[in-house]
């Protein structure tokens, strides 16, 4: 199983992006340790796993502390060692886009007609976690599981569209082609 695995932070001087090694590590908290080395002084430190353009894992760390963490589908757990690391102690499923579908409104017309643009959800999409992870920087939950359910949409373009929404796209651009 091919894996990338991105760790963006952000500090006093802009966001900064690293590559993470996950090969060797026992459990989440490890991760967390990992991620928490790649830029100790965060404000926030994000981790985002991408595995054969299937999967894609988000682990948040505020400040060193509050790990949270977001999975677009449950089967990367059962299917790989790194899912069940990263995913493996989430107990809850994510809210269904359905269900955020029927409790939340667009916050603006352009949000509205954004989504209206978008191609079916893929049915067979499981989230897990924390679908608010993000939220506070700007991306909904129901934004984050829309882009997870998108038919076509890969692992690297989910990424792409979050770092450019929190403005540290470049960063992570120089990352993949590094």
């Amino acid at each position: 199983m091919s894996t990338f695995a991105a760790a963006v932070a952000r500090g006093k001087n802009g966001w900064t992006a690293s590559e993470i090694e996950l090969t060797g590590l026992a459990d989440i908290d490890e991760v967390a340790d990992r991620l928490l080395d790649a830029e100790p002084d965060a404000e926030v430190s994000l981790l985002f796993v991408e595995a054969d353009d299937q999967y894609l894992v988000i682990v948040r760390l505020d400040e060193g502390e509050d790990l949270r963490v977001f999975g677009s589908d449950s089967i990367f757990a059962e299917e790989s060692r790194i899912g069940a690391l990263l995913l493996g102690e989430i107990e809850a499923p994510a809210l269904g886009i359905d269900d955020l579908a029927a409790s939340v409104s667009p916050s603006s017309d352009e949000e509205e007609d954004e989504e209206e643009d978008e191609p079916a959800a893929d049915p067979d999409a499981d989230p897990v976690g924390d679908a608010e992870i993000l939220a506070d920087l700007g991306i909904s939950a129901h934004r984050l599981l829309t882009l997870c359910a998108l038919e076509g949409m890969m692992p690297a373009d989910i990424t792409a569209e979050i770092a450019q929404r929190l403005g540290c796209a470049d960063e992570l651009e120089e990352l993949r082609e590094a």
